[in-house]
């Protein structure tokens, strides 16, 4: 139950004051309702049906001075006293439940935030180390689930308050009969553990499967193209038929487990009834007017009673969500970049150089061997340094390094001779383009992903970024040009036209550094060579670090780094790297040629 009172926590930081004038409004409806119940005793005795001792019933004698009222009059301030009571109650009901909206609205929305400001202040590590799935089902379906468990617990902290008067008030009208009904009550609570028990182990297994089916369906619409062409579809089908069967399952079972509690309750309630009855009239001996109070009482207790067994087994399916976002939370925590990785840091102009002096890294920390080691480098500003090697060398890991998204685990990393330290990195961000060699472009127009980047840039820079980067010509023919929408990851634009538009985008910031991961492996001849030009424009105005497999885009690089199995093995000029004929860089050359 830990998870449930770290949100309830959270609930209170979230709403303060408004959540206490909540439970105060709680406070007061029990005991407009009390007060209303109260009102029975001058009524029954006004009746003249059923015999009365106000003696023996506490407070009735507050109501004798109605008696030297004619029995009209007495009815009338009666009944009004009731309709005030009850208009009060419906009136406060009315205004706590709006109020419980707003805060569960507003707590949703909070404990979305949240949760993804951790997420986004999270180091890359803790990205490629995580299943993207679990992330998007958490951010999409957790929070929900779990911001639904803390509305079910402010149904039962309204239930209990409103419970705990009318129990209070029982106990002064009848002490033993109450202390006989409550002793029946708690035995029945204690043997329907076993609804709570289910409940929960219900929720382990709707919120496992909720992941599955997220990461099923991610992984699925990401390979739709592989999926249609490979004629997978009957298999899919399968797959999705046959999760969403044992989904269905779970959801049945957990309404069958409510429908079952609520019966079992309801009949236990007139068993307890019928035995109550009993008692009262033949072993204590009660009032009829007293009986009929406390019966009136128990009948307004006991839907309640049910009540908050319904909220409890609620609570108990959710708590698995509860501890899920509470442990990706801290999760997110642990793995910040920064405290303050959101702040507004100075961008970071490189003016000399970024060193890297004898940096190891790995992913794991439990892993063996290092994945880059003893790595001593420098680049040059303004200047191109491209990274070569065969697949798996670690040019990729490398660049992260420079860009602060992987920390050395041994060494360090200097921008113009000084420590890359945290803070910095988040400076040196601001001035940072990257191209990836499978371009990333939202859902929306080409005009909202360039101005991403620029939000204040005039059409004239965005045509200028677009030129530059050969995109203008296939933008200009668009029918809505600029504004076209270009569909989920760019998908209505072709391999080589979403490069160009990424591309553009970074040339848009004007960066201090560019890199770019193959950003011309998906285009052709003609653009290819648009672009190598632009890129040529760009040395000596920024520092450009190109991850390259195709070694014929780094020709005019100033700097080639080649590494392999982890380790630089040669630096020098691309000519110089070409005319060793036994190193690694002459080898894949050669082999590139030859295939060409």
């Amino acid at each position: 139950m830990k998870e449930m009172l770290y949100f309830l926590k959270e609930m209170k930081r979230f709403a303060g004051r408004t959540l206490y004038i909540n439970i105060s409004a709680m406070i007061i409806i029990g005991l407009l309702e009390g007060a209303a119940i109260v009102m029975l005793i001058p009524m029954i005795g006004l009746t003249g049906i059923i015999p009365f001792d106000s003696s023996v019933i506490p407070f009735a004698g507050w109501f004798d001075f109605l008696g030297n009222m004619p029995i009209g009059t007495s009815l009338l301030l009666i009944l009004s006293a009731f309709l005030v009571l009850a208009a009060s109650q419906y009136l406060l009901h009315r205004e706590v439940g709006v109020r419980n909206a707003v805060i569960y609205q507003g707590f949703l929305k909070h404990l979305r935030v949240k949760t993804y400001r951790e997420l986004i202040r999270s180091n890359w590590l803790f990205f490629i180390s995580n299943r993207r799935s679990d992330l998007v089902n958490a951010l999409a379906g957790e929070v929900m689930k779990a911001s639904s468990g803390t509305q079910a617990v402010l149904q039962f902290a309204s239930s209990i308050i409103t419970t705990a008067f009318q129990v209070v008030l029982a106990f002064i009208l009848a002490p033993v009969i109450t202390a006989f009904v409550l002793l029946f009550g708690g035995a029945l609570v204690f043997f329907n553990r076993k609804f709570l028990k289910k409940s929960l182990a219900l929720g382990k297994r709707n919120y496992e499967l909720q992941r599955e089916y997220m990461a099923g369906i991610t992984d699925q619409m990401n390979g739709m193209k592989e999926i249609k062409s490979n004629s997978l579809e009957s298999s899919r089908l399968n797959w999705f038929e046959d999760l969403t069967e044992r989904m269905k399952k779970e959801q049945t079972d957990y309404s069958r487990l409510r429908a079952t509690s609520q019966t079992y309750y309801k009949i236990a309630s007139s068993v307890l009834i019928a035995i109550f009855i009993y008692v009262a009239i033949m072993v204590f001996s009660a009032q009829l007017a007293q009986l009929m109070l406390i019966m009136v009482i128990f009948s307004r207790l006991w839907p309640r009673v049910a009540g908050i067994q319904a909220s409890l087994e609620q609570i108990a399916t959710v708590l698995p969500s509860f501890k899920g976002i509470q442990n990706l939370q801290q999760k997110c925590h642990a793995s910040a970049e920064v405290e303050a990785a959101l702040a507004d840091y100075p961008a970071l102009t490189v003016k000399e150089s970024m060193k890297v002096e004898d940096v190891s890294f790995k992913y794991q920390t439990d892993q063996a061997a290092f994945t880059l080691q003893n790595i001593s480098i420098t680049v040059r500003a303004n200047e191109m340094t491209a990274f070569v090697g065969r697949s798996g060398a670690g040019k990729s890991t490398l660049v992260d390094l420079l860009m602060g998204l992987n920390i050395p685990d041994e060494g360090r990393i200097l921008v113009d001779g000084e420590t890359l330290t945290p803070e910095k990195i988040q400076s040196l961000r601001k001035t940072i383009s990257y191209v990836p060699q499978d371009p990333f472009l939202f859902n929306t127009s080409i005009r909202s992903n360039l101005l991403l980047v620029k939000g204040n840039a005039t059409d004239e820079e965005l045509w200028e970024a677009l030129t530059f980067a050969s995109a203008d010509g296939f933008v200009s023919r668009l029918p809505e040009g600029l504004d076209t929408l270009i569909g989920d990851r760019g998908i209505k634009l072709s391999g080589g036209e979403r490069q160009r538009i990424v591309l553009a985008r970074a040339i848009l910031r004007k960066p201090s550094v560019l890199v770019l991961d193959e950003a011309t492996s998906s285009l052709d001849a003609d653009s290819e060579a648009s672009i190598q030009q632009a890129i040529e424009k760009l040395k000596g105005k920024m520092t450009i670090l190109v991850i390259a497999h195709r070694l014929s885009t780094i020709r005019n690089a100033d700097q080639v780094i080649v590494l392999d199995q982890g380790e630089v093995i040669q630096q020098g000029g691309f000519k110089q790297l070409a005319q060793e004929k036994t190193n690694l860089f002459s080898h894949l050359l050669q082999k590139q040629m030859g295939a060409s």
